[in-house]
């Protein structure tokens, strides 16, 4: 709101832009972006890793565009992890920005970045559907309803079997035989996804059993 004072009751965000609306909104945790009904993306708060993607550091307390999401590319699902950024783009591929020291932009480095940038490969003619992105991880469902997961793996929560950190998209072990994701959601340090048969599946750290397996045990 170009301010920095805390609100008790819902206050209106400074301009998105000349007529421009909000069709979509995601929050991190002390930054908040949106899709507005021209594709573009507008993001306000902390900037200290680049997860406003416009392109510097500096905080932001009202709306400001990010950068070009690719030439005549816009936005059509927006993830806000913990400090960074993706987004689904409308050929389905991603984009992520700000904080990378795990790999959870998926570009194969761990270089944070303050503008969007595509990931690598989510698989030979594999697409995006739907994306979360948590604290320092980001998982996506596929267009074959697979799910593809990267960044931070030390509990399990990228759920490919290991505890190793990923640094490029790399897909989940099989989520049950015949079984496809229709909905995917990333927790702190765990991921859960509704399956196409409406049972859920989750994996990664359960010391609070956040899992819903019945135990406390860890799952990769």
């Amino acid at each position: 709101d170009g301010t920095t004072t805390d609100r008790h009751t819902p206050t209106q965000t400074s301009s998105l832009g000349t007529d421009r609306t909000a069709v979509a909104i995601a929050a991190g945790i002390d930054h908040t972006c949106a899709i507005l009904d021209d594709g573009s993306v507008s993001c306000w708060g902390l900037n200290d890793n680049g997860q406003l993607g416009d392109g510097t550091t500096t905080d932001r307390n009202a709306p400001t565009q990010t950068s070009s999401l690719g030439t005549d590319r816009t936005a059509v699902a927006i993830a806000a992890g913990g400090y960074h950024t993706c987004a689904i783009l409308d050929d389905a591929s991603v984009v992520c920005w700000g904080y990378n020291n795990y790999g959870q932009l998926g570009d194969g480095t761990t270089t944070d970045r303050n503008t969007p940038t595509q990931t690598s490969s989510l698989g030979t003619d594999r697409t995006a559907v739907a994306i979360s992105a948590s604290r320092y991880h980001t998982c996506a469902i596929l267009d074959d309803g697979s799910v593809s997961c990267w960044g931070y793996n030390n509990v399990g929560q990228l759920g490919d079997g290991t505890t190793t950190d990923r640094h490029t998209p790399t897909q989940t072990s099989s989520l049950g035989t015949d079984r496809t994701a229709v909905a995917i959601a990333a927790g702190r340090y765990h991921t859960c996804a509704i399956l196409d048969d409406g049972s859920v599946s989750c994996w990664g750290y359960n010391n609070y059993g956040q899992l819903g397996d019945g135990t406390t045990a860890n799952k990769n």
